[in-house]
């Protein structure tokens, strides 16, 4: 009997010796740094002020709309010459491969509200992927919702002609709702224009979604 016992104390043991010990590896690799192509990751997750945009819809886009999914937003406007339709192709063709890994939305948000209505928007969004989200708001609501993002833009030009000079990265944000990376645009070598590149764009959100436990 006596043997018994000692038998099943030691197998207990050995199985907490072996939990404790696959936490502390996991504890480990969780730790371990990524390597990414074209993202920087922030060393601590950014909560996003509260923010209330309008959708293609006409329906309310807030923070709650970031919960419980990963987010990849960026800013532009439905003018905009190159940036923003090379944007929508490949985050078109990025997001159907993403989305065999994790759950993520993709978020336009214009930054020209006096031109960019519901329906432009609505249309816009239609010609490249009606998967997308486009939003839009005041510049008083703007503002600041872009800076929390590390975003900035600016108008350019007078009267209807004008153009928007505005950021070309994207902003990760996790399913609890907050800033984790900036996607950047990167140039292989001097005089050849910055891009991101889809395969290092799914490489790196990939990793960053397998890295973090939300």
């Amino acid at each position: 009997m006596r043997k018994i016992s000692l038998f099943i104390i030691s197998g207990i043991i050995l199985l907490t010796l072996g939990v404790v010990a696959a936490n502390q590896w996991k504890e480990q690799d969780h730790k371990k740094p990524l390597v990414l192509k074209t993202s920087y990751l922030f060393p601590e997750a950014r909560i996003l002020p509260p923010f209330e945009l309008l959708d293609q819809q006409g329906q309310r886009f807030t923070n709650q709309q970031l919960m419980n999914t990963w987010s990849l937003i960026f800013i532009g406007y439905t003018s905009c010459p190159d940036v923003c339709p090379t944007a929508m192709s490949k985050l078109t063709a990025a997001q159907a491969q993403l989305n065999n890994h994790l759950d993520i939305q993709v978020i336009f948000v214009s930054v020209d509200p006096q031109r960019d209505t519901q329906d432009k928007l609505q249309d816009y969004i239609n010609f490249f992927n009606p998967e997308f989200i486009a939003a839009t708001a005041g510049h008083q609501v703007l503002m600041p919702f872009t800076r929390s993002l590390g975003f900035v833009y600016a108008m350019v030009g007078e009267a209807e002609n004008y153009q928007v000079d505005h950021s070309a990265s994207y902003a990760l944000i996790s399913p609890k709702g907050e800033k984790i990376a900036i996607i950047k645009p990167q140039s292989p070598s001097p005089g050849i224009t910055p891009q991101i590149k889809n395969s290092e764009l799914i490489a790196d959100i990939t990793q960053i979604a397998e890295h973090y436990s939300y």
